[in-house]
């Protein structure tokens, strides 16, 4: 007794070491984690950043030569507006306080670091969304004042109602984990407003006739996709918004699933142009992977692996058929197709995850076993964030069209944006096709 009343002294500071050890141990695990968690927002964030890149090719290369320099001003624009407004009002608009669940403020200059910098890149997407669809006719001043909204109103204060955490669509359970509504389908509605309100370019439908103006550079637009689909890695991914344990295999499952999707989306509209047309079709390709992509973005960590294929799969097939309606059925000239790769694939991605989506291995949507509320859900939110993109896009440029014009004149058309408007060329020398 004398030895154990002797011994137990000892005994309790080594049990009082071992749980200060453990307790060391997992504040040195969290703080790694922590760190791991920064360093991959920053890494996700610098991958969407190169995504203006790839949009950039992909509006020049499916547009006409003489318009190439005024598209890249165009998309410069948007990252360098996109980067301040965003900073200065849009970051509060989206994840300030609230006491409604629709409007948020916290005061100027609110977010910082890898956070701020992270959610800045989505908001320059939004904007660029809307560049394409209205090429080759449009004021780059009016452009520019769109460009300002859209990143300082337009998407930061819908962004809230889902990512702040306390929005009404939060509270309805209302799942979009990297965007496919938020911000695909906020700009790509705002683009099909814009490409109605402008007009059809010059020539595109005459006496009832749909004429195709083919872009000047393919190659330009298939490795604009490729960056895209890079970029998209940490579009998807980076929105886990940590990395280190659980996140780590959340992450890279993201974005493995994303990348499935986009493999199906194109291949979905290659198959599809090449019965429909005849022939595989290339831009119709490349706008499919696109859509594969634009439609995982919403369910990217609430589908299986079978499941993003064929959310992939059908959005490339979507695609073809709404580029076709769009520009045939509606006559709306959308240059690109941007309404039909973001709005409609959007939509479409948004509303698959009350189909068939999954909470870890349980199914939430219609087809198995969920029920119909996950859905119901979905559509709520599929239908806010249109309304809200239409309506406010459709006052924006009304307004505009009335003070200073939407387009630019026809002989400034004719000649192209790039003299017109920046008194420049893109492609200098006389040009050859063999």
């Amino acid at each position: 007794m004398e030895n154990f009343l002797t011994i137990l002294p000892n005994l309790i500071a080594v049990q009082e070491v071992a749980a200060a050890t453990t307790k060391d141990i997992e504040e040195a695990v969290s703080a790694v984690n922590a760190d791991m968690g920064m360093l991959w927002m920053l890494i996700s964030g610098i991958l969407v950043f190169f995504m203006q890149a790839g949009f950039t090719l992909v509006e020049t290369g499916m547009t006409r030569s003489k318009n190439a320099a005024n598209i890249a001003m165009k998309n410069l624009l948007d990252i360098c507006v996109g980067s301040l407004t965003y900073w200065l009002v849009g970051y509060s608009l989206m994840y300030g306080d609230t006491s409604n669940g629709w409007f948020f403020w916290s005061g100027l200059m609110q977010g910082e670091g890898a956070d701020l910098f992270f959610q800045t890149m989505f908001a320059a997407t939004a904007a660029t969304i809307v560049s394409g669809a209205i090429a080759g006719r449009t004021k780059y001043s009016t452009y520019a004042i769109f460009s300002i909204l859209m990143t300082a109103l337009i998407y930061p204060i819908a962004g809230g109602w889902q990512w702040q955490g306390s929005g009404w669509l939060t509270d309805l359970g209302f799942i979009d984990f990297a965007g496919s509504s938020i911000v695909h389908s906020v700009g790509g509605w705002a683009a099909l407003v814009a490409a109605f309100m402008v007009g059809p370019r010059i020539g595109k439908f005459v006496d009832g006739k749909v004429n195709a103006i083919p872009g000047h550079n393919q190659i330009l637009a298939t490795l604009g996709v490729f960056i895209l689909w890079l970029g998209w890695f940490g579009f998807n991914g980076g929105s886990q918004l940590a990395w280190g344990g659980a996140d780590s295999i959340a992450a890279s499952t993201v974005v493995l699933i994303t990348n499935l999707a986009a493999a199906a989306g194109g291949l979905g509209a290659l198959v599809t142009t090449w019965i429909w047309y005849g022939k595989p079709n290339l831009p119709q390709t490349l706008n499919g992977a696109l859509a594969g992509l634009v439609s995982i973005t919403a369910g990217c960590g609430n589908m299986s692996a079978i499941g993003a294929v064929f959310v992939g799969l059908i959005g490339g097939i979507i695609v073809v058929f709404s580029i076709e309606i769009i520009e045939k059925k509606l006559k709306i000239d959308d240059a690109i197709g941007a309404a039909s790769v973001h709005g409609v694939a959007g939509a479409w991605g948004t509303l698959v995850i009350g189909l068939w989506g999954i909470d870890g291995d349980t199914g939430i949507g219609l087809f198995n076993g969920g029920g119909f509320s996950q859905l119901g859900t979905q559509a709520i939110g599929v239908l806010a964030y249109a309304v809200w993109s239409i309506v406010l896009s459709y006052i924006i440029l009304k307004i505009l069209k009335t003070t200073m014009g939407l387009r630019v004149t026809e002989e400034e058309e004719l000649i192209g944006l790039d003299l017109s408007e920046h008194g420049e060329i893109a492609y200098p020398g006389k040009r050859q096709r063999g």
